[in-house]
Parts: C-alpha cells; sequence; structure tokens
C-alpha cells in the first residue's frame, strides 16, 4: 500500500485514478508521496519514508529541490497541463492593456442612480476610455516552452507580429511553433522591437531579477509588460523608474505584491493563471499518473532535479538506484549483480547535472544483503526494489 499525503486540496479527477493499491488524504503519516500546490514545504521537515513530490502545477519555487536531492526525492510537476489557461489570462492582460475596459467598467458603475440620463451620460463619457486594438502589434515572447509556445501561436492568429526568444528552445516546443513565428536573434532585439513583452521563464537563482534597469534602457518606449511567470523576475525599483520614464506604459502581473500593487500603471491579478477548472483538472491528472508511475514502475517523467528516465516494465525483478553522477559508478554496481550471479536483463541509466538515475531489471531475486551492498557505495542516494 502506497501513502499519499495532500498538502492542498487537489482536484477529484486526479485523485480518483489512485487504485487500490494506495491510501490517499491530509496529514497523512510517513508518506510515499506527496502531492502538492501552493503549500510552502521549504521549512517542513521531509518524512524519511518520502519518495517523491508531485507538484499539480509548474512552479516548484514553494519545493525544497536542493534538500530533496540529497535525499533521493524525486520532485515532478506538469509543464503544460495549465498552459492553455495561462494562455487565455495573458491574452486578456494585452487586451486590458490597451482598452481601458476595468476603468471603463467601474465608471459605468458609479452611474448608479442616474435613472434615464445613464444612456446619454454612457456616450458623453466613454471617450475617456479609449485605446488601441492589439492587432498589427509586435509581441515579443520571452521563453517558448509549453505556455510561450501555445501563446505565440495564439497571438499571431489574433494579427500579431510575433517574434520569440528562447536560447534552450526544446524539439519539442519547436515542433509545436509556428513556422512564421520570428526568432529573435537576441533578447536584447526582442526587447527593442516589442509593443509588448511577456515573460515565461522559471525564477531561480540566475533569473532573479532578470528584467532590470539594463533591460528596460533597450525597450521601445510606451511598450507593456506582462509577467505571468514569476514576480521575481522583474526588479521593482527598476520597474517604477521605468514606468515614470515612460519606458513602460502598463505593467501586468499574476504576482502582486504591495509595492508593485501601489503602483501607478499597472494591472494586478491575484495569481488566476491556473485558476481554471480545466487546469487543476489536468495538473491533477497529471502529476497523480507521473506519482504512480514512478512508485510502482520506478519511471521519471517531468522531473525538475532527476533526469528523464523510463523503461518498459517486464516480468523481471527492478531495482531503481540514484546516485552522485561520479564516474565508475555503473560499474562498481553492476559488479555486485555478477557477485550475486544475477543477470541484467535490460537496463537504462541517464544523468541531470550532479545526479543520475538507474532503473534496471534483474533475473533472479534481489536480497537485502544485496541492497545493504549497494547502500555502503560512496556516492550512492537511494535504493528501491519493486
Amino acid at each position: 500500500m502506497y501513502r499519499i499525503d495532500l498538502l492542498n486540496k487537489i482536484s477529484e479527477k486526479g485523485l480518483s485514478l489512485f487504485t487500490e493499491k494506495y491510501e490517499y488524504r491530509a496529514d497523512i503519516s510517513d508518506p510515499d508521496g506527496i502531492l502538492v500546490r501552493s503549500k510552502e514545504m521549504k521549512e517542513m521537515s521531509l518524512p524519511s519514508n518520502l519518495k517523491a513530490i508531485a507538484r499539480a502545477g509548474a512552479g516548484v519555487n514553494n519545493i525544497p529541490i536542493d534538500k530533496c536531492s540529497e535525499k533521493g526525492i524525486v520532485v515532478f510537476n506538469t509543464p503544460g497541463a495549465n498552459a492553455n489557461g495561462v494562455k487565455e489570462l495573458v491574452i486578456l492582460g494585452m487586451l486590458l492593456s490597451s482598452r481601458k475596459v476595468t476603468e471603463g467598467i467601474a465608471w459605468a458603475k458609479g452611474l448608479v442612480g442616474e435613472g434615464d440620463k445613464v444612456p446619454d451620460l454612457i456616450e458623453k463619457g466613454k471617450s475617456k476610455f479609449g485605446g488601441t486594438e492589439i492587432l498589427g502589434k509586435t509581441l515579443g515572447v520571452v521563453g517558448l516552452g509549453a505556455i510561450g509556445t501555445m501563446l505565440a501561436n495564439t497571438a499571431e492568429s489574433l494579427g500579431m507580429e510575433v517574434m520569440g526568444y528562447d536560447p534552450f528552445l526544446s524539439i519539442e516546443a519547436a515542433w509545436k511553433l509556428s513556422r512564421t513565428i520570428k526568432k529573435a536573434s537576441s533578447l536584447e532585439r526582442l526587447l527593442a522591437e516589442s509593443d509588448f513583452i511577456t515573460l515565461h521563464v522559471p525564477q531561480n537563482k540566475d533569473t532573479k531579477g532578470f528584467i532590470n534597469s539594463d533591460k528596460f534602457a533597450i525597450m521601445k518606449k510606451g511598450a507593456v509588460l506582462l509577467n505571468f511567470a514569476r514576480g521575481g523576475l522583474v526588479d521593482t525599483p527598476s520597474l517604477k523608474k521605468a514606468i515614470a520614464d515612460g519606458i513602460v506604459s502598463c505593467y501586468v502581473t499574476d504576482f502582486p505584491d504591495e509595492e508593485v500593487i501601489k503602483t501607478d500603471k499597472v494591472i494586478a491579478i491575484p495569481h488566476l493563471g491556473a485558476s481554471t477548472e480545466e487546469s487543476e483538472e489536468n495538473c491533477a491528472i497529471m502529476a497523480t499518473l507521473q506519482l504512480m508511475d514512478f512508485l510502482e514502475n520506478g519511471n521519471i517523467k517531468n522531473s525538475v532535479n532527476f533526469p528523464e528516465c523510463s523503461l518498459d516494465r517486464s516480468d523481471k525483478k527492478r531495482i531503481t538506484i540514484s546516485n552522485n553522477n561520479t564516474p565508475g559508478m555503473i560499474e562498481k554496481i553492476t559488479h555486485l549483480f555478477a557477485d550475486n550471479k544475477l543477470n541484467i536483463a535490460d537496463m537504462i541509466n541517464k544523468s541531470k547535472g550532479n545526479l543520475a538515475y538507474n532503473i534496471i531489471d534483474l533475473e533472479g531475486d534481489i536480497s537485502t544483503d544485496l541492497v545493504k551492498k549497494i547502500y555502503a557505495i560512496n556516492g550512492i542516494i537511494a535504493v528501491r526494489v519493486l
């Protein structure tokens, strides 16, 4: 029986996929796996039996990745599961920044009590809320992952000129990207030529304050900046100066803080990017399936700390081994198999940074003594017999 701790409310569409092999609820003790959305885990004590954490969403800033890696805990996320929900909100953000819709609605609501005068007042006052269209404008998409690629294609279909920049563009994303999307030769070119700039890159130590005074200095005057990725990507003092100088005509963000909220020409959205029924269901389904496949078969897909690694299941005994990515580890492990007269029927070894992961199918029984000997090898992090 696998035990799953639910740190947040998870869509029933995902939870319903668990079979009779699973027990799941909030505050379950000594879990094998954790399902989480936004619950802050940085200060949590990680259970000794914990093998995996599945985040029903793309961002993993709330999860202690380094601590998990040290303990061999695989951390999954669900890239692309909420992509359409975020994409639609970015499109809405562009429209809100171009047309004074929210201001107009608030003004119209204030006419309550004017009775028969309302139609005439509407006609007289509407000129205060004029705007511009997005048709023909240039959208610069920084980061062409699942969301960025989908957004670029949709914006193009709306008649926008779209330019994308991503030095790490994957083959999978490239296949999905419309052929007519312009590939910016540099980030600087994108910033200089775009009327709208939207960010879709992860926040980490290298991207904190990614959009700063140097980047704002390159932007076209009057540009709209949209941030539906993470708040820390934009340096707030630099943003405020860029707004004051007229470089940024509007900042639309799904990650506002108090300093941003009180700044003029900011549209602050309360983190609604993935807050659709469909997104929550898609994320829950993907997270659950990834967690189950790992716990039952040892397969890893969409992990942020371990390499993608998958091997079709056979009738052989399976062992998975996580280790530091250092030379000679495979030789030491397979030597122990030979000593125990175990033949390798199939295996796969993958690495990611300092970590390596192995799925090995063996002919014969895997003893407790063998597992202890594998653990005794310097650099072994975790061993599981499935």
